[in-house]
């Protein structure tokens, strides 16, 4: 892989290229002066015994504790001269977390790693290859090869392996059975029937809402998807992979449409919400409509009980087609910094053995990645899962692919686009300059991304 050292370049090219460099500073400065134990990106650790303490860092810390804590007891049984600490993280700050720790030290042995954030962490050296360790585990040929092959084409684009899957998330439209029958409105399984069911179910007198949108944390892959899934594009890219489909007319009508709810069929709220407060609202409310993924049903059944809402697939357009963009998969990775990364990699072949997968995946709602665990009886009975997992087999569904690969994704698609995409809620900026700077970050970085591979 080359460099471009070209002096023009992008905002989004300065960034990559300074992760990039970065990584080699922190490198040079480890050889230089000795290594320090304080885990940096640089850091080239060791195997270790195999034995002693593994720090493993928690990617949704407080959503997935407990489910943690469980396999994490359950491998200290098994493997007793293993100790794991665990840190739970926020999923909101978890990428500027290990961001720091990459830069200034103090990286776990073994930690969360999904496709959305995999790219930039791989760009600055962070990440253990695991091929060679996948290829002689138990794990070898049962993990599902289309997760698999998604966290290969995440991190860079050389087809290496940082990250072994543990599930596979999917957007969901969250509705209310209940308010649904009495306004007597079919389910939401259109674009326009979700739209009638939006204006028919709010009466903000009452504080009642036919929907919530998410206007704070986590905004734009919604708002991606509630784009394709009206427009029917199916690529993120054009032909020639050198523009981006997301300003194209139909997305800005699209966007026009659906931003067009905030306060007539939302809650005035919705702006800064995230999706913790996004779901808290709606299971505590009158609301009609949710869209999340499948990691949220637990809390509508334990808030709602099953009688009162059902979780279904994205909507289907006019053409009867429906499109989705994709939902990360989440994962493992060791980082490269350990020194006992021998011991890590023993936790994460346990945390994704049959038993442990399917722990953790009933517990978030998700589809497991063990195919062993993808068969157990649970899966049949959580609906939401059900329906996804049939619906991205079934031929109904196309998937736009977004660039999890490019290093800039999660800093396009956070930090410089949520504050513009509330801009846009308040009618202080229109869809069409919104897209429009967006596609241009986009187009920077992904013509820097194919220099950098040439």
């Amino acid at each position: 892989m080359k460099i471009s050292m070209r002096s023009s370049r992008s905002t989004a090219g300065r960034r990559v290229s300074a992760a990039v460099a970065l990584g080699a500073v922190l490198a040079l400065t480890a050889t230089a002066c000795g290594d320090d134990g304080s885990g940096a990106g640089g850091d080239k650790g060791a195997e270790g015994s195999g034995k002693g303490k593994v720090v493993f860092w928690d990617n949704n810390g407080g959503i997935r504790t407990a489910v943690w804590k469980e396999i994490i007891a359950d491998f200290e049984k098994a493997n007793p001269d293993i100790d794991v600490e665990y840190v739970g993280i926020a999923a909101t700050e978890y990428q500027s977390k290990v961001d720091t720790a990459i830069q200034g030290g103090g990286l776990p042995d073994v930690g969360g790693v999904g496709a959305a954030m995999l790219a930039g962490f791989s760009a600055q050296g962070a990440l253990e290859p695991l091929d060679d360790r996948l290829t002689g585990s138990s794990l070898n040929g049962k993990l599902n090869k289309d997760m698999v092959e998604s966290l290969k084409a995440a991190g860079g684009g050389d087809g290496t392996l940082y990250s072994v899957p543990t599930s596979a998330n999917n957007g969901v439209l969250y509705y209310r059975t209940d308010l649904f029958d009495k306004a007597g409105l079919e389910a939401p399984t259109t674009w326009d029937a979700f739209y009638t069911a939006a204006e028919k179910l709010t009466d903000a007198g009452k504080n009642e809402f036919g929907y919530t949108i998410r206007g704070g944390s986590g905004s734009i892959a919604q708002a991606l998807d509630a784009m394709y899934g009206q427009s029917g594009i199916t690529s993120f890219w054009d032909a020639g992979k050198k523009k981006t489909t997301v300003n194209d007319p139909k997305n800005v009508e699209a966007l026009e449409k659906y931003a067009a709810l905030y306060k007539k069929a939302t809650p005035a709220a919705d702006v800064n919400n995230d999706f913790a407060k996004m779901v808290a609202q709606w299971d505590s409310g009158t609301i009609g409509m949710l869209n999340h993924n499948l990691g949220s049903y637990q809390d509508h059944v334990k808030a709602l009980g099953v009688e009162k809402f059902r979780g279904i697939p994205q909507p289907v357009g006019s053409t009867g087609k429906r499109v989705q963009v994709s939902n990360p998969v989440d994962g493992l990775g060791v980082f490269k910094s350990s020194k006992n990364k021998d011991a890590a990699w023993k936790f994460i072949e346990f945390a994704t053995s049959p038993e442990q997968n399917s722990k953790f995946n009933e517990s978030a709602g998700q589809v497991p990645s063990n195919t062993e665990a993808a068969k157990d009886a649970w899966i049949q009975k959580a609906e939401p899962t059900k329906l996804a997992a049939d619906a991205l087999n079934d031929g109904s569904t196309t998937i736009v692919q977004l660039p999890y690969y490019l290093p800039d994704w999660n800093t396009i698609s956070k930090a410089d686009n949520e504050p513009n995409l509330q801009k846009v809620l308040l009618g202080k900026m229109s869809a069409k300059s919104f897209l429009d700077t967006m596609a241009e970050e986009l187009n920077e970085a992904q013509a820097e991304w194919t220099e950098q591979m040439g």
